[in-house]
């Protein structure tokens, strides 16, 4: 990934994935400079994983991803994702000081309940109105709605790139950070021109 990130196999990777090719993937659609947070990636399986219902997380300069992908793009895309979260520390004020990301986000939120509200799936408005992550959203979006539905919706609609953007401000620039380096920029930039701009400022700062 970088001479200056350690890689660390701590459990064999499933379904034969190349961990090379999963690299390649990466550095080839993130700027290096845009990975300067991170100092080593440990692939595994971490009791933190279940706990916390996620495949991968990004703790103190090290990125921890699961070993057990479906494909090696579940795998590169789990590791754009948290390089992005790697960002929101040193470029916090960059990406939320003018406020423009989390208005966007919260018209989106609205925009996705009066939705949700219309198909009577009584869903919490003082919930949407949250940009920071519930738990309780989260389960409702999960559980009552599923994603199947909630990916359809925001696809249809043109909200949301996918379902788990919707659940923070956090996890909204996560999951346009992905789509940006990996496969939709221009989709971005259509349906979320505000963090599209942001994600371009991080692109162009060196």
């Amino acid at each position: 990934m970088s001479d200056k990130i350690n890689l660390y196999i701590k459990d064999p990777v499933k379904n034969q994935l190349s961990m090379k090719s999963v690299i390649d993937k990466v550095t080839s659609s993130v700027p290096v400079h845009l990975m300067g947070e991170i100092d080593s990636i440990y692939v595994g399986i971490f009791d933190e994983f279940e706990q916390m219902d996620t495949n991968a997380m990004f703790k103190d300069g090290a990125i921890y991803v699961t070993s057990a992908q479906e494909s090696e793009e579940d795998m590169v895309d789990d590791l754009v994702h948290e390089i992005a979260h790697s960002l929101e520390v040193p470029y916090g004020y960059l990406i939320y000081g003018d406020g423009k990301v989390k208005k966007e986000f919260l018209t989106k939120r609205r925009q996705l309940y009066q939705i949700l509200d219309n198909e009577g799936l009584k869903p919490n408005q003082k919930l949407f109105l949250n940009s920071e992550y519930t738990k309780d959203l989260d389960l409702y979006l999960y559980q009552d709605v599923g994603y199947d539905r909630l990916n359809f919706i925001c696809n249809s609609y043109g909200i949301f790139c996918s379902a788990y953007a919707a659940t923070s401000l956090r996890e909204y620039f996560a999951n346009g950070f992905e789509h940006y380096f990996l496969d939709a920029p221009k989709y971005l930039s259509e349906i979320s021109p505000q963090l599209y701009k942001k994600i371009e400022e991080l692109h162009d700062y060196e």
